[in-house]
């Protein structure tokens, strides 16, 4: 597995990391345990290194697999989470809480449910826009500084918000949606990302699956499946954004690939310093979007695909009003 450094920092992992949410919340009901045990250590074997998880999967359940998995390898590999929420009393609702004492408050619990001592990347989960996000980058610079972080991140945070926490607290890396069906951070976050020596971390790379060919335009979803209430998952967008995964079809076709992995290696030639976090409960999904990394596309590719998908109009947001009210902040 080839690695990538994230922006100027000296934090280096495999140039594919496991997004390991989808194995207990999120897409239907949690992955049996150990079979998700041993799904991670299948990708410690093939050279994975960064492992990808947060309190609120769950919560805590995904950081307690994750823990219990990788404890054996622990100095093999890199593992982020993320703070930023209370949960109501029925444990699923999920309140923004960025207050200095709380992020204490998280860091200590996810410490002991991923069974280290030490978190190598921690990022704000979504902006709090109660707590200016330089007394988030100032704990966590606190935290840095007593030896519990090595590194910090943001996630789904605006320009303005990435430029103000970095003056406070270099950030590593900044984790946000980002694949060929959205494609919005290409205007303002990659610029500055660039520009402040920043490494980004796209999670949903293949579309929530969409990508990946395997979800038709008749498509249905169960009430426990996230999916279920994104716009871009109603039976008329996906009927609408079948041509993209034709496309990608066509294009994985005549390089004797699959389209999951044309879409990694899209991200992958985008920026050296990007590293997606594909998600998967399958071993042989496993194997597929690894096998991305080998994947070279030639400049005349892209440009071939840029032409292609400046003709193709994604219908759908990517979430329901509610959850968009707290991304770009």
């Amino acid at each position: 597995m080839k690695t990538r450094k994230l922006g100027h920092s000296q934090l280096e992992v495999s140039a594919i990391g496991l997004g390991c949410m989808g194995l207990s919340h999120g897409y239907g009901p949690a992955t049996d345990k150990q079979a998700a045990i041993s799904l991670i250590r299948a990708a410690v074997d093939r050279g994975v290194t960064l492992f990808d998880t947060a309190e609120v999967y769950g919560p805590y359940l995904n950081e307690e697999v994750v823990g219990e998995a990788l404890a054996p390898m622990r100095h093999r590999v890199v593992i982020a989470t993320k703070f930023g929420f209370t949960f109501g009393e029925d444990g699923k609702q999920q309140i923004l809480n960025s207050r200095p004492d709380h992020i204490r408050w998280a860091v200590e619990g996810s410490l002991k449910r991923l069974r280290t001592d030490v978190i190598d990347l921690l990022y704000q989960h979504r902006v709090d826009p109660d707590v200016p996000i330089e007394e988030v980058a100032g704990t966590v610079k606190d935290l840095i500084a007593e030896g519990k972080v090595k590194h910090f991140g943001l996630s789904e945070a605006s320009a303005q918000t990435i430029r103000r926490a970095h003056a406070v607290q270099p950030v590593t890396a900044l984790q946000s949606e980002y694949s060929l069906w959205w494609r919005e951070p290409e205007q303002e976050i990659l610029p500055i990302l660039e520009e402040l020596g920043i490494g980004f971390v796209p999670f949903s790379p293949l579309g929530r699956g969409f990508l990946t060919g395997a979800i038709g335009a008749d498509a249905t979803f169960g009430s426990n499946d996230f999916r279920s209430i994104v716009p871009r998952f109603s039976p008329e967008a996906l009927q609408a954004n079948q041509a993209l995964v034709d496309m990608l079809g066509q294009i994985a076709k005549d390089k004797g690939v699959t389209p999951a992995q044309i879409a990694l290696a899209w991200l992958l030639a985008q920026k050296p310093w990007i590293v997606p976090i594909p998600g998967t409960t399958k071993l042989h999904r496993l194997d597929e979007n690894l096998g991305a990394a080998v994947i070279v596309l030639t400049d005349d590719d892209r440009r071939s695909l840029a032409k292609l998908l400046a003709d193709i109009k994604v219908e759908g947001d990517r979430y329901p009003p509610a959850l968009q009210a707290r991304v770009g902040r």
